[in-house]
């Protein structure tokens, strides 16, 4: 592997499609509700893109330094574990793809917070500085959320409710509590993934101490709680449909067929290495969910 494909590697692009399933439905929320504005969602695109990188660049260098990354576990080999990448150029691409997103996330709150209260603006810049850390401190540092059992509650909140409810309000200049359903969804999911990803690792994630949820409550547990995100997102997305009357809305759900017959394939599965093609069905019907719901639901 050359250093080129190592940090193409290191930058999954196969998670942006799921990072940016909230923007994208809170942007076309909005613009269904007669508030568009091409700037901020060319803006807001850039951020959680350089979000999401960020996330998996400190990812690579949290697992691997704390050992979670190794020969035993069944993903793919991570950049840094395969020491095509060293610990000390990751760091520097962390620090240098934060300065990159405070370059797209600052101007984005200024032109979003506009004609609103300087209390809105403090709110969405010390917002920024959380994304950051939570984006870096998932695996890295000595209290590593990701290390506790709290990765599944921080990415509901920033995959769903930040995504959402964040960006509608920079567009609207308004809070619609409605839009905690589709928040809802899209953060329950998220969190399916990430859930995914965790029984695929279970073994491997106990034997380094790695105490996700899914080491907590075990894999029966883990794959009952699987069917309540999976199940809540569906209910959670046509409660939103039917309160708000876009019936039309329905019709992107077409997707949730692909996701009940996951579900069944989850509760069969024996083999945690059988998770990992899972991983990328919800992460795309998410977004295939998310990109049809916005067209019908303004057409």
């Amino acid at each position: 592997m050359t250093k080129g494909q190592a940090w193409m590697k290191a930058l999954r692009l196969r998670t942006l499609p799921l990072s940016l399933s909230g923007i994208i439905l809170g942007s076309f929320i909005a613009l269904k509700n007669e508030h568009w504005n091409g700037i901020i969602f060319t803006l807001a695109m850039l951020t959680t893109i350089l979000f999401q990188i960020l996330s998996n660049l400190a990812n690579d260098l949290g697992d691997t330094l704390k050992g979670a990354d190794n020969e035993e576990r069944i993903g793919p080999m991570r950049a840094v574990q395969s020491g095509v990448i060293s610990p000390s150029e990751m760091k520097k691409a962390v620090i240098l793809t934060s300065f990159f997103s405070l370059c797209t996330a600052l101007p984005l709150v200024y032109l979003g917070t506009k004609n609103m209260s300087s209390d809105v603006l403090w709110f969405y810049v010390i917002l920024t500085g959380l994304c950051i850390i939570a984006a870096i401190t998932y695996t890295v540092g000595k209290k590593a959320y990701g290390y506790s059992g709290f990765g599944d509650v921080f990415v509901f909140i920033f995959f769903g409710l930040v995504s959402v409810l964040g960006v509608y309000t920079l567009y609207a200049k308004s809070f619609d509590w409605l839009n905690l359903l589709p928040a809802t969804a899209i953060g329950l999911f998220s969190t399916a993934v990430l859930n995914l990803n965790n029984m695929r690792d279970q073994i491997n994630d106990q034997k380094v101490g790695k105490r996700t949820l899914v080491v907590k409550i075990g894999p029966r547990n883990a794959k009952l709680y699987h069917s309540y995100l999976i199940i809540g997102g569906i209910v959670s997305l046509a409660a939103f449909f039917y309160l708000t009357q876009n019936y039309l809305g329905f019709i992107g759900l077409a997707p949730s067929i692909i996701l009940i017959k996951h579900l069944q394939k989850v509760m069969l599965t024996t083999n945690p290495a059988e998770f990992d093609p899972e991983l990328k069905k919800v992460a795309l019907s998410t977004f295939a969910i998310a990109v049809l719901t916005s067209i019908f639901m303004n057409i």
